[in-house]
Parts: C-alpha cells; sequence; structure tokens
C-alpha cells in the first residue's frame, strides 16, 4: 500500500517460544499512529478451536485484516481437522492469489503445540529455526533476546516475557501489556 493512503500505524511485537513440552505466545498491546500511541491494550494473541482442538495464533498488521485471515484459517482447520500445515499453506495460497485478499496487511505466527508458522501475504509458510519466532515491529528484538535465553534453565513462558519485555524497551512501537497464551505439545 502506498504511503498516501497507509495511515502509518504501526506497534505489535508477537513472539512464540517452543521448550520443555510447550510453546507460549505473546503479544504486546500497543498501536501507535505515526509517534503518538493510539491504544496500548490490544489484545493481538488469539485462541481458536476449529473442531475441538486448539489453536493459538498472533498477529501484526491491520487488526481487519487479520481478523479476516484468522476466520480463513478456521475455515481451513474445519475443512482439515487436526492437519495445520495443510490448513496454513491452503491460507497462504488463498491469501497471495485472490484478488481481495492479496492486499491484506498482516502477517500471522500460528501453533497447535505441535507445529509453529509463521504466514506472510506474499505466500510464506515457514518453520522457525531454534523453536523461536517473532513478527512485528519489535520483532527482531523480540527475536534474539529469547534465542540468546534459550540456553538458559527458564521455561518458555518466562523466556518469552522476559523477550518481549527487552523488545518493549528497545523498540517504541512495543509496549509491555501482554497477552501470553499457551499451548502443551
Amino acid at each position: 500500500m502506498s504511503d498516501d493512503t497507509f495511515p502509518g500505524w504501526h506497534g505489535t511485537t508477537i513472539l512464540a517460544v517452543r521448550k520443555g513440552g510447550e510453546v507460549v505466545v505473546a503479544g504486546d498491546g500497543q498501536v501507535s499512529l505515526g509517534n503518538t500511541v493510539i491504544k496500548g491494550t490490544a489484545r493481538k494473541v488469539r485462541r481458536l478451536s476449529p473442531g475441538g482442538r486448539d489453536v493459538v495464533c498472533g498477529f501484526a498488521g491491520s487488526t481487519a485484516d487479520a481478523f479476516t485471515l484468522l476466520e480463513r484459517l478456521e475455515k481451513k482447520l474445519e475443512a482439515a481437522p487436526g492437519q495445520l500445515a495443510r490448513a496454513c499453506v491452503d491460507l497462504a495460497k488463498d491469501w497471495r492469489m485472490d484478488k481481495y485478499l492479496r492486499n491484506l496487511e498482516a502477517m500471522l505466527i500460528v501453533t497447535d503445540g505441535r507445529d509453529l508458522f509463521v504466514i506472510t501475504g506474499a505466500g510464506d509458510v515457514l518453520e522457525p529455526e531454534h523453536d523461536v519466532a517473532a513478527i512485528g515491529s519489535g520483532g527482531n528484538f523480540a527475536l534474539a533476546a529469547a534465542r540468546g535465553l534459550m540456553h538458559a534453565d527458564l521455561p518458555a513462558e518466562d523466556i518469552a516475557r522476559k523477550a518481549m519485555a527487552i523488545a518493549a524497551d528497545i523498540c517504541v512501537y512495543t509496549n509491555g501489556n501482554l497477552t501470553v497464551e499457551t499451548i502443551k505439545v
């Protein structure tokens, strides 16, 4: 989207950490417009339960676009129960090929506890290395911090919370108001 039409929204850090038989997805609550914080308590991590099986999703980007994608993902999961990889690939294909969907501005981190994926509008369905994934404005800060903490004797949630705190200290588009969801492997 061109700079003329996009309002300059910033602000999301989503982090997923897989360790010790669980995956933790954490997201901050800040939404900024330019250099102004519009909201500090947004909830960008959601739990879906298509077919009774839990899936945790975190999103960065436009909220309306992300909700559209989450609805589509839920339908894909209902059509292919227990097949997160297939549902994610099908979503990414639709996202890239559909005339309407291809304009959506968002990224997703998705996990069912076994699998962990980053999904983009470019058609990417990526499995992260080192059991850590991050997206959003402060994603690289949170990713680096979490990777540095992975060898510590800490559970996944503590690593995620510490890494998010580091990202919030560095990235002006990230705050410390966290939503944290845990899913067992």
